[in-house]
């Protein structure tokens, strides 16, 4: 089993994130990856849109530093980058976390 994870931005600033998690799709992404709590197949995070837009919906958080991918024996996975988004911006994950699963 082979485990690659790719370069990881630094988590941006407030209203970066705000904008990466604006958008309904990418909240439904991040609201998954949460409730998994650990890397999730990235075809399990998406509904009734293309590879293609889920992929630009991946870099998007990606760049936001929200999330990172790593590859297992072919397989792409998506990770939340819980820890790191707490420690640059205290609760803002939690509550949109929260928020989104009402």
């Amino acid at each position: 089993m082979t485990t690659e994870t790719s370069g990881t931005a630094p988590v941006a600033p407030l209203p970066d994130v705000l904008d990466a998690l604006s958008d309904p799709v990418r909240l439904e992404m991040v609201r998954r990856l949460a409730a998994e709590g650990g890397p999730v197949a990235c075809s399990r995070l998406y509904d009734g849109i293309g590879k293609s837009t889920a992929s630009h919906h991946f870099k998007t958080l990606r760049e936001a530093g929200i999330i990172e991918r790593s590859s297992r024996d072919g397989q792409t996975f998506q990770r939340l980058r819980v820890d790191e988004v707490e420690e640059a911006l205290p609760g803002v994950l939690t509550a949109i976390v929260a928020a989104a699963r009402r």
